[in-house]
């Protein structure tokens, strides 16, 4: 990896003849190595509206993933793939570190100098299936890409990174004036007449309920193997497709659910084939910056009352309750257990916090953990994935029955999306209240109508009633529903 700085001032184009030395001195190595080089170029420029550039850039069949927290005013988008790797097996964590190792040994970095710019450099972007084997996905176990186009902001300043291949036969001319005129078109996005205002949702076909009764026999089913011992938790998920008569407006739906859902992690991660899979999730799986680790454990909810009173009564219940503490201390004792075990040291307040959300809240706990060790990100997701959170305990167990009573593929659903940059930083979240949404024509049908599919799910524990625990599958499917319409 090679590191080379901009001398230029913030929110201009870089100087050409620096950028032209530069990327020659790429093209030259690409030459004595025999093997293609990636320039990774950070541009600092006003912020945009990512959503804005995706609406203009994005395509049905390119590899794309955004995600945006706007409580905390940041967002990333990922457009296009320069390189990409897709995997499988059980071994898919440890494959994927390694390929970004290897990517990076190629990959020549230009940064802006004396300056600190968030989301500079090259950041690779991850999303895995729940399942690492013998599931029908769309998507592979693991996949990874170095996008061509990276367009991010944090508070109120920008960041473009382009990521280009540079062989011996690259016209570095050409490929200079591409790099100008394409950040010139992004820094106006959101001045081009396809404004997010004009966006038009698409009519769908009302959806069929989701088979209540065979949901709940699987909740009574589960109950008695934790009657008697068999596991302590499972999560059983649920899915209702949905149809439209034309294509689902991806970036119309992704602006809903902020709009929504301003304190969820709102994200998408495409295939490249047409499938798009996106949502709100209230859950991150880690998030590390400057070496320190953020995690969560989140687990045990209860409905957001219609008054204000109403919602403390709620949320005062959902703190008193022994059946959703021990849902939760579950998920935090696995996961302060899983940190332990890679030499880390969590730390958390005693008492489980709330976590409210626009119709849903949450039992929460915050953790932390300094990273003296050299443990990469992708260590500590395969150690936390997937948590009881999402799976059961115990894990493998869970994760067993799961197969037995969910007649469908879940995908990404509940499981690692997120990036990694160059120096070790990382955010994933974990992928639930989620759609599954194809471009494609449904092969279901012969009408040529579309498909939504919708998924959210439900963590069983001794005690559990099988009619709330529907009516909390019921509130999370609507709230997806309506982001799509």
């Amino acid at each position: 990896m090679y590191m080379a700085y901009l001398s230029s001032h913030t929110d201009r184009l870089p100087d050409h003849k620096e950028l032209y030395q530069f990327l020659v001195a790429c093209q030259q190595a690409s030459l004595e190595k025999g093997c293609t080089q990636i320039a990774s170029i950070s541009v600092p420029i006003p912020r945009v509206d990512p959503l804005a550039v995706l609406q203009i850039l994005g395509g049905t069949q390119s590899f794309q993933f955004y995600l945006e927290k706007r409580k905390e005013n940041e967002a990333i988008l990922a457009i296009d793939a320069t390189i990409y790797a897709e995997l499988e097996g059980i071994n898919r964590f440890q494959h994927a570190k390694t390929v970004i190792h290897n990517y990076l040994k190629d990959t020549w970095i230009w940064l802006q100098q004396n300056q600190t710019i968030s989301f500079s450099g090259p950041h690779f972007f991850c999303f895995f299936t729940f399942f690492a084997l013998n599931q029908p996905s769309p998507f592979r176990a693991a996949t990874i890409f170095l996008p061509r186009w990276q367009v991010a902001f944090r508070e109120n300043s920008g960041t473009v990174v382009a990521n280009v291949q540079v062989d011996p036969h690259v016209n570095i001319k050409r490929l200079l004036q591409d790099l100008y005129n394409q950040i010139a078109e992004i820094k106006f996005s959101e001045h081009k007449p396809s404004s997010l205002t004009r966006i038009n949702c698409s009519p769908f076909i009302p959806p069929k309920s989701i088979n209540t009764e065979a949901f709940k026999s699987a909740v009574v089913a589960a109950l008695n193997f934790i009657d008697a011992n068999e596991f302590s938790k499972i999560v059983l998920a649920n899915a209702v497709d949905i149809f439209s008569h034309q294509p689902f407006n991806l970036v119309h739906s992704l602006d809903n659910l902020r709009q929504r859902h301003p304190d969820c992690y709102i994200f998408c991660a495409s295939n490249g084939k047409g499938q798009n899979f996106l949502g709100a999730s209230p859950e991150r799986l880690i998030s590390i910056r400057d070496h320190l680790l953020v995690t969560d454990a989140l687990a045990g909810s209860a409905p957001r009352g219609r008054t204000a009173s109403e919602d403390a009564e709620f949320g005062d219940r959902l703190l008193g309750s022994e059946k959703e503490q021990r849902e939760h201390q579950f998920v935090l004792d696995f996961i302060t257990q899983r940190l332990s075990e890679l030499g880390l040291i969590p730390q958390y307040l005693p008492a489980p916090q709330l976590l409210k959300l626009s119709n849903i809240q949450h039992l929460w706990t915050p953790i932390q953990a300094q990273l003296f060790t050299n443990v990469h990100p992708l260590d500590i997701v395969a150690q936390l994935h997937p948590t009881p959170a999402v799976a059961g305990v115990p894990t493998q167990i869970a994760q067993e029955q799961i197969r037995r009573y969910e007649t469908f593929d879940r995908s990404l659903y509940a499981a690692p999306l997120g990036w990694i940059d160059y120096q070790g930083n990382c955010e994933f979240i974990v992928g639930i209240r989620s759609a599954l949404i194809d471009s494609n024509p449904s092969s279901l049908n012969h009408d040529n109508t579309y498909r939504a599919r919708l998924y959210a799910g439900a963590g069983i524990v001794a005690g559990s009633d099988p009619d709330k625990e529907l009516a909390e599958i019921q509130l999370k499917l609507q709230a997806l529903l309506k982001a799509l319409l």
